[in-house]
């Protein structure tokens, strides 16, 4: 099926260029989304009269979206989810979740469109993805799925997924330095106890 494309679309075209496209994406996505008009010559046609209009309109669509990518470029999002040891989810993560999670705490708009994510998400870990505002506006935001807000802030430290069997070995580790601590503090104050004892019978001895 051939389209009018009425903006930018990445991967398919300019705005005027007519396109070829699969049908149900016409009919799912171009066309009720305005994005596109069918490629007849009476559109040819009303398309050329609204050119500069359109072109217009897209631009500052651009410049909207610029304006707001630096409230969201590098933000990190959490997203508890329960999975098993082996990190995959009982769940999933999916763009609907991911535009919620971003406009929550970018305080944009972020619609399911917006999110370029081509599965759901299904493994504990940080995700890389990329928000587009306009087809000439992409940012970066990091998806850190994780059990638990701790699990999660685990992640971000190590920056990468950290296994359930590590992250026992890390507590354990962490243990055994606190006990470590603790055993050298109380030595520490038994050797000036004793020292205290030993001034104060040379005192009494005096």
């Amino acid at each position: 099926m051939e389209v009018i494309l009425l903006e930018r679309i990445e991967n398919l075209g300019q705005i005027g260029e007519t396109v070829k496209v699969r049908p149900g994406f016409a009919r799912n996505y171009l066309l009720p989304q305005r994005k596109a008009l069918r490629a007849t010559a009476g559109n040819r046609a009303a398309f050329e009269r609204d050119r500069d209009r359109l072109e217009a309109e897209d631009l500052k669509r651009r410049t909207d979206a610029e304006a707001l990518s630096s409230r969201i470029e590098g933000l990190n999002v959490v997203m508890i989810r329960q999975a098993g040891d082996s990190g995959q989810l009982y769940g999933s993560v999916s763009a609907r979740d991911i535009a919620e999670a971003v406009s929550a705490k970018s305080e944009v708009l972020i619609e399911r469109a917006h999110v370029a994510l081509d599965k759901p998400i299904k493994t504990l870990g940080l995700h890389a993805v990329r928000i587009r505002l306009h087809a000439d506006v992409g940012i970066g935001v990091m998806v850190n799925v994780a059990r638990s807000e701790a699990e999660a802030e685990i992640q971000s430290v190590a920056g990468r997924t950290v296994s359930v069997e590590e992250q026992r070995r890390m507590a354990e580790a962490a243990e055994s330095e606190v006990t470590e601590i603790l055993e050298a503090t109380e030595a520490g104050e038994a050797a000036v106890d004793t020292a205290a004892i030993d001034t104060a019978e040379e005192d009494t001895a005096s």
